[in-house]
C-alpha cells in the first residue's frame, strides 16, 4: 500500500487522466483539497471510501492520517488541484511520508496554465515570436529568490504564465513595464479555468488592472502575458509552424518543391 498523489486537473471533473481517475476509484481513503478540487470528481470515488477534506488541516494532521491509513493496509489517494508539481506543496508531504517509510507515487494532471490557454484559444509558443514559456508568480507573502524577480524574468520577453498573482496586479504591471514591455502587450486572464463559472478576459498590459477589477477577478485566476496572446495571430498568415508545410522536409515526410 502507498499514497498516490493525483493531479485532479483545473476544475472540470473530466480533465483528470485515465490513470488518475482509476487510482481515485480504487482508493480506500481519499484526501482532497476541498477549496479547489471539484466535488463532482470526488463523488466518483468508490462506495465506502473514507473521504477527508484537507483545506482546514495543518501538515502534520494531514500526513498523519495518510500514514495511519497505509499502516492499516489501506490505499490512499491524495488529490491535488491542477498538476501537483506546480505550487502543489507536495515536497513537505513527501518528506514526511519518506521519513515514516511510506511509499508514494505521483500521477500528473492538467495544469491551470494549459486550461487557461485552451480557454483563450492560444498557443503559447509561436514560431519566430516566442519559443519560451516562463511559469512563475509575482512576489507576495511568499518571497521570491533574488534571481527570480518578475522584472528580471520578464526581460526575456517570452510568454509569461503567472500563478497566484491576481491580487497583485498593480505590481505585475509595474514589473513588466520596468522590464521594457509595451503597454499594448496582449494579456489574457482566465478565472476558474474549465469550471462552469469560468471568466475569460482579453486585455492589454495598460488595461489589465482596470479590466480585472471590472470583472471582479481577485483569486483563482491565471494571467498569461506576451505577444503569443495576440488574438490577431489567428487572422494573419505570419508566424506559422513549418511542421505541416508541404515544402518542409522532416524525418517522416519529404517536402514538395513548388
Amino acid at each position: 500500500m502507498k499514497v498516490t498523489i493525483i493531479g485532479a486537473g483545473p476544475g472540470d471533473p473530466d480533465l483528470i487522466t485515465v490513470k488518475g481517475l482509476r487510482a481515485l476509484q480504487e482508493a480506500d481513503v481519499v484526501m482532497y483539497t476541498d477549496s479547489l478540487v471539484n466535488d463532482e470528481l470526488i463523488a466518483r470515488a468508490k462506495p465506502g471510501a473514507t473521504i477527508h477534506k484537507s483545506a482546514g488541516m495543518a501538515l502534520d494532521e494531514m500526513v498523519g492520517i495518510m500514514i495511519e491509513a497505509v499502516r492499516e493496509g489501506k490505499s490512499v489517494a491524495r488529490v491535488h488541484t491542477g498538476d501537483p508539481s506546480m505550487y502543489g506543496a507536495i515536497l513537505e508531504q513527501i518528506a514526511l511520508l519518506k521519513k515514516a517509510g511510506i511509499g508514494y507515487e505521483i500521477i500528473p494532471g492538467v495544469s491551470s496554465v494549459f486550461a487557461a490557454a485552451a480557454a483563450l484559444g492560444a498557443e503559447l509558443t509561436v514560431p519566430e515570436l516566442t519559443q519560451t514559456v516562463i511559469l512563475t508568480r509575482v512576489e507576495g507573502r511568499t518571497p521570491m529568490p533574488e534571481r527570480e524577480q518578475l522584472r528580471d524574468l520578464a526581460a526575456h520577453h517570452s510568454t509569461l504564465a503567472l500563478y497566484l498573482s491576481a491580487t497583485l496586479v498593480k505590481k505585475v504591471v509595474n514589473e513588466l513595464l520596468e522590464a521594457g514591455w509595451s503597454e499594448n502587450t496582449p494579456v489574457g486572464v482566465v478565472q476558474r479555468a474549465s469550471w462552469p463559472d469560468e471568466i475569460r478576459v482579453r486585455t492589454t498590459l495598460a488595461r489589465l488592472e482596470e479590466d480585472m477589477k471590472a470583472h471582479g477577478i481577485r483569486s483563482h485566476a491565471m494571467i498569461l502575458a506576451g505577444w503569443a496572446l495576440d488574438p490577431a495571430l489567428h487572422d494573419s498568415d505570419g508566424h506559422r509552424s513549418k511542421l505541416y508545410d508541404k515544402t518542409f522536409t522532416h524525418r517522416f515526410r519529404r517536402g514538395v518543391k513548388e
